[in-house]
């Protein structure tokens, strides 16, 4: 009997709770809807419901203003002109200045090549929020840009001595930036690598997207080294895992020179992940001898405050100012001489099967669709899809092309029923 009136006593505590929980959240969904009328229009009974409920109206008031800033932040904001040519004259002053210059950059240099960001209006993560479907993207289509070209150009005359990207599209390398000053700290679509080679890790240079059957925690790419004959994997650091590669992803590289910057240039980052590399940023330094930091780009970033000039602009049109200004000659960016060839490996002849998403080609316009592969250059002799000392045929399908890589995966990394434990391999 003890035991029934306890249960019973506890199932009216329940529904008591319940009752107060149901009653605080009407009361709470009433004034809400009373603070959005005019004062004007709200009767007396209203206004007493207000007056009696001080806490509540503080607490919607908060979350209006939390709501209204994170619609602010998202918010692409472009600079006047006059405004951005006196604050580009301001960074050409410091890019002179500097005695070690190191640049950041984020998915906003690559969206000039059709490459969508994160967190823009269309971006990857917005659409997302919005519940959009997103379509594969074949980065082997895209070129560096006039901001990765004017980066590589800043590296040649000895004003930037290292650059540190975000982005696993591999354009800084095809820009002709050389491997030793990146560091591709979440990896490059077009690189995979031996980790079980003693020594050192081998990295092997692809003209493909060596992605295909790669996903978070799952990182063989089905070929082997031509060394020790160790499984190869990519190099992509997904969200949730540590890059613990040397090559590509130069972390050595990237902590050596940020103990030496006295400036930081970041191009289109939203900074959201990169902040959270302590180390890149020497916040460890006395305040005084902190690099100083520069910011481009079009939202709102967590570092914005601590920036010395923060300019609200596309990142190619600033770089082109900023090149203009500094009497540099933007170079063009040639398929044909494209840096990525000439890194590349040759795919051994059991391995030609191995992939079957699209190659880089040498010409921007030929048609891979179910043709043959002809592609003839005197800068890039007898090579075939990348793939030196074999001549073969090779023909990509329509439905090959639209497979994706490294950039159609892990979209969808925020639904429950994706967040089942792999078996790490």
């Amino acid at each position: 009997m003890a035991s029934e009136g306890f249960r019973e006593k506890r199932k009216l505590a329940q529904k008591a709770e319940i009752i107060v929980k149901f009653e605080t959240k009407e009361r709470y969904n009433n004034i809400r809807q009373i603070l959005k009328k005019e004062p004007s229009l709200r009767n007396e009974e209203e206004l007493h419901l207000i007056a009696s409920s001080r806490d509540i109206v503080q607490e919607i008031e908060k979350r209006v203003q939390r709501q209204e800033l994170v619609k602010r932040r998202v918010e692409e904001v472009l600079d006047p002109p006059d405004l951005l040519e006196e604050k580009v004259s301001f960074l050409v002053e410091a890019i002179l200045k500097a005695k070690c210059l190191v640049i950041y950059t984020g998915a906003g240099v690559s969206t000039a090549a059709s490459i969508p960001d994160y967190r823009g209006p269309d971006g990857v993560w917005t659409r997302l929020s919005r519940g959009e479907k997103l379509g594969s993207y074949n980065l082997a289509d895209a070129n560096p840009t006039l901001t990765h070209m004017s980066i590589t150009k800043l590296f040649q005359e000895g004003l930037v001595k290292h650059v540190v990207s975000q982005n696993c599209d591999g354009l800084h390398i095809r820009s002709g930036l050389p491997p030793q000053a990146l560091s591709e700290v979440h990896g490059n679509m077009f690189v995979e690598v031996c980790t079980e080679c003693e020594e050192n890790d081998e990295v092997y240079y692809r003209l493909f997207d060596v992605t295909e059957n790669t996903c978070l925690r799952r990182h063989l790419t089905n070929r082997f080294c031509h060394k020790c004959g160790g499984q190869l994997r990519d190099s992509i650091v997904h969200f949730g895992e540590k890059g613990n590669l040397r090559w590509p992803l130069n972390w050595e590289g990237a902590l050596e020179t940020a103990k030496k910057a006295d400036c930081i240039l970041c191009l289109g980052s939203s900074l959201k992940v990169l902040k959270t590399y302590r180390a890149l940023w020497g916040m460890n330094r006395v305040k005084t001898r902190r690099p100083n930091l520069f910011i481009v780009n079009l939202q709102w970033t967590p570092k914005d405050d601590l920036a010395v000039l923060k300019i609200s602009g596309r990142c190619d049109d600033v770089m082109k100012s900023v090149m203009h200004k500094l009497g540099l000659v933007i170079p063009d960016y040639n398929r044909c001489k494209d840096p990525l060839f000439t890194l590349a490996t040759p795919l051994r002849p059991q391995e030609l099967d191995s992939f079957s998403t699209k190659y880089l080609n040498t010409s921007e316009t030929q048609d891979l669709v179910d043709k043959p592969c002809n592609n003839e250059c005197d800068d890039v002799k007898d090579r075939k899809c990348g793939i030196n000392e074999e001549r073969i045929d090779c023909s990509v399908s329509l439905q090959s092309l639209e497979r994706p890589g490294w950039f159609g995966k892990g979209y969808s990394k925020n639904k429950k029923s994706l967040r089942k434990r792999r078996r790490v391999r």
